[in-house]
């Protein structure tokens, strides 16, 4: 259903699941990422399937649903001969497909737009790194236009993620001050340090005192990186945290397979919320089967409050 409350008023009172990652459901769906544009490339072949697997995580239990548009830029469409009109309604459909499914829901559920780094447009792998050689203004500059393209289409919030940098993070809340909505940070962390090898506690504190700022924490990391990061996020800024992991599981480039073993644990939620953490969900590999583990461990916390 449609959310009465704001996504910032639901926080102060509950625990929320986000949902997980959309490219493995569209994977399991049958559907080729292999696009430059990655899941973005269905807004414009093949929304029905998005809307789908937006559903598949709201059956699951997610309450807050993560559009699309994370590999979705005004530059990116044009590699595709996808003009600026046409761009800005594949961006608009992101959050249509994502409040539709939500809207057939029986509890509120909130939609966050995706609003992914600069690496993600370029798509090999930089948002892993950070460091583009661009500055803060360029990167402004960048992503000033997809957001205000986002914000016109009416999303609960925006997720600021995969972040690698404070710098983007720094160009990324510029970008979004004065659109209208709500925002959260999140960065892509690994060893304690951004993926860029800067200080966590100083990449959370651009947000602290930053009012449209509702929540800042970590996600697309290792499991094993929350617990510390959410208790420095909570401390760093006062604000309520955003985590949602990976599976665990490694990535081979060369080969384009996934190997090891998964780590994701839903128990862990326990912990996270423990540390400050009020939206709790998945990222890549992170599955609805996991997403409906994670959201009974929220349903049982409700009578049995959380605890380190």
């Amino acid at each position: 259903m449609r959310p009465e409350r704001a996504l910032a008023e639901a926080l102060d009172q509950e625990v929320l699941v986000l949902d997980g990652g959309l490219s493995n459901q569209l994977e399991a769906q049958g559907c080729d990422l292999s696009d430059a544009l990655w899941s973005a490339r269905l807004l414009a072949d093949g929304p029905e399937q998005i809307e789908a697997a937006h559903t598949a995580y709201v059956r699951a239990g997610a309450r807050v649903l993560i559009t699309s548009s994370y590999q979705a830029t005004f530059e990116g469409f044009a590699h595709r001969g996808i003009g600026r009109a046409e761009a800005e309604g594949l961006l608009a459909r992101s959050v249509e497909l994502a409040r539709a499914a939500g809207d057939r829901a029986a509890r509120e559920v909130w939609v966050a737009g995706s609003v992914g780094p600069y690496g993600a447009m370029l798509a090999d792998g930089s948002e892993y790194r950070g460091g583009y050689g661009l500055s803060v203004r360029e990167l402004e500059r960048f992503h000033r236009p997809r957001i205000e393209a986002l914000a016109a289409a009416g999303p609960d919030v925006l997720a600021l993620e995969t972040v690698p940098d404070a710098d983007e993070a720094e160009a990324l809340l510029r970008a979004a001050a004065g659109c209208g909505v709500p925002v959260w940070l999140t960065y892509t962390v690994a060893g304690g340090r951004t993926r860029a090898g800067q200080d966590l506690a100083e990449a959370f504190a651009l947000a602290a005192g930053q009012e449209q700022v509702i929540a800042v924490g970590v996600n697309c990391c290792e499991p094993e990186e929350v617990g510390p990061a959410a208790a420095l996020a909570a401390e760093t800024t006062g604000k309520p945290v955003v985590v949602y992991p990976n599976s665990g599981e490694v990535w081979d480039a060369r080969e384009r397979e996934w190997r090891g073993a998964g780590t994701f644990d839903p128990g862990a939620a326990r912990q996270w919320a423990a540390a400050g953490a009020r939206l709790i969900g998945g990222c890549c590999r992170v599955g609805p089967d996991r997403v409906a583990a994670l959201a009974d461990v929220v349903s049982a916390a409700v009578e049995n409050p959380w605890s380190p």
